[in-house]
């Protein structure tokens, strides 16, 4: 297998438990730390997947489920959204980080020119405001001046 890419954002689970176990969201949500809510929401997006019971309970596939919940919340702190992470997914199994391939690869370089874009702008943007309170501040010490002036005449 190639080399892998480790990101160290702070993700934090639980100590693992056995492999192969079912849990329910309850004990999912407590082990990664993400709320029911979201962990449904990562379902829906197609980014996590489970099973029902017969009373239709979900039940998620122990350690792996803690795993693909650990490599959706470090991708999702990279910025990328969660259409670009349902593609990632095959290439960030079994362990931190992400395999190298081509999806990930493109995706990952998409998303680095997009902020490079993104910061481009940013300080364009900065320093047109710079500019602006350039000006204003040369305005307030003129204005200053001819007050004082004013004063002085009066």
């Amino acid at each position: 297998m190639g080399k892998r890419l480790q990101l160290d954002i702070g993700v934090k689970v639980k100590p693992a438990g056995k492999r192969g176990t079912r849990m329910r969201i309850g004990e999912l949500a407590r082990r990664t730390g993400v709320s029911t809510r979201v962990l449904r929401y990562y379902e829906q997006r197609g980014l996590l997947g489970a099973e029902r019971d017969a009373n239709g309970y979900r039940r998620y596939d122990g350690e792996d489920a803690v795993e693909v919940v650990g490599r959706i919340r470090e991708l999702l702190a990279t910025g990328l959204n969660t259409d670009d992470i349902r593609e990632l997914l095959p290439c960030a199994q079994g362990g931190p980080g992400l395999t190298p391939c081509a999806l990930s690869s493109g995706i990952v370089e998409r998303k680095m020119a997009q902020l490079d874009h993104e910061m481009t702008e940013l300080a364009r943007r900065r320093a047109a405001l710079g500019a602006y309170v350039q000006v204003m501040r040369e305005r307030r010490t003129q204005d200053e001046a001819l007050a004082a002036l004013a004063l002085r005449a009066g």
